[in-house]
C-alpha cells in the first residue's frame, strides 16, 4: 500500500491555517441565511400578494440550481451584468451564494415550523389583547425556533462542507491548500485525506454541541 502516513500528518499544520477562513465563511453564510430564510418564512406563511410569488420563485430557483453553478452565476455573471459587482471578490461572492442557496431551504424549515405551532395559541394570544405582531413575536415563533433547531443544523452541517466549493472561484480554503500543499509531491490521496478528517471533525464536534443544546432546551421547566 503506497499511502505516506507521515506525509497526511504533516499537511494538518498547512489546513489548519485555512480553517479560520472556512469557518468565516461558513458562519457569516449561516448568519445570512438565517435572516433571508426567516423573512421568507414569514413572507410564505402569510401568503402576502406579490412578495409571496417572489417568494416562491426564489426558494424554488435557489433550491434547484447547483450550489457550484450559482457560485459561478454569482462570481462570473454578475460583473458582466452590473459592472458594479466587478469589484466583488471571491470571498464575497462564496459568502452570498453559500448564503442565498442555504436561505431557500431555511426558508421551508422555519414555514414549516411555524405551521407545527397550533393556530389556537395565536387565537388565544388576541383574545387576551395581544397584536398579531406581539403574539408572533412572544409565543408563535420562540415556539418555532425550538422545533426548527434539529433542521437548521443539519442545514449548517451542509452548508459547512459547500464551503470546499469556494476553491472553484479562488477561494484559498482548506480543499484549496490541500491540493496546493499536494502539488510539488503527487501526494493528493494524503492530503486530501487530511482535509476529509479536519472535516470530519468539526462535524463530530458541532454535532455534540447541538446535541447538547437540544437536551438544554428540551428539559423541563422546573422553578
Amino acid at each position: 500500500m503506497n499511502f505516506d502516513f507521515d506525509y497526511m500528518i504533516s499537511v494538518f499544520p498547512v489546513l489548519l491555517k485555512a480553517l479560520p477562513l472556512t469557518l468565516l465563511m461558513a458562519i457569516v453564510s449561516m448568519v445570512m441565511a438565517v435572516i433571508i430564510g426567516g423573512v421568507l418564512a414569514l413572507i410564505t406563511k402569510g401568503k402576502i400578494p406579490v412578495l409571496y410569488q417572489l417568494a416562491s420563485v426564489y426558494i424554488s430557483f435557489f433550491r434547484a440550481v447547483p450550489t457550484i453553478v450559482q457560485l459561478f452565476l454569482i462570481y462570473f455573471g454578475l460583473p458582466q451584468l452590473f459592472p458594479a459587482f466587478s469589484s466583488l471578490d471571491a470571498l464575497s461572492a462564496a459568502i452570498i451564494g453559500l448564503s442565498l442557496k442555504n436561505s431557500s431551504y431555511l426558508a421551508e424549515i422555519f414555514r414549516a415550523a411555524l405551521y407545527s405551532v397550533d393556530e389556537g395559541q395565536l387565537e388565544a394570544c388576541m383574545t387576551v389583547g395581544m397584536t398579531k405582531t406581539q403574539a408572533y413575536i412572544h409565543i408563535i415563533i420562540p415556539q418555532a425556533i425550538r422545533n426548527a433547531i434539529p433542521a437548521t443544523g443539519n442545514t449548517f452541517i451542509g452548508l459547512l462542507k459547500e464551503t470546499a466549493l469556494a476553491f472553484t472561484i479562488g477561494v484559498t480554503e482548506m480543499l484549496a491548500s490541500g491540493k496546493m500543499a499536494a502539488a510539488s509531491t503527487l501526494r493528493f490521496f494524503e492530503a486530501y485525506m487530511a482535509v476529509a478528517l479536519i472535516y470530519w471533525v468539526l462535524v463530530i464536534g458541532y454535532s455534540a454541541l447541538q446535541s447538547w443544546f437540544e437536551r438544554k432546551i428540551n428539559r423541563p421547566y422546573v422553578r
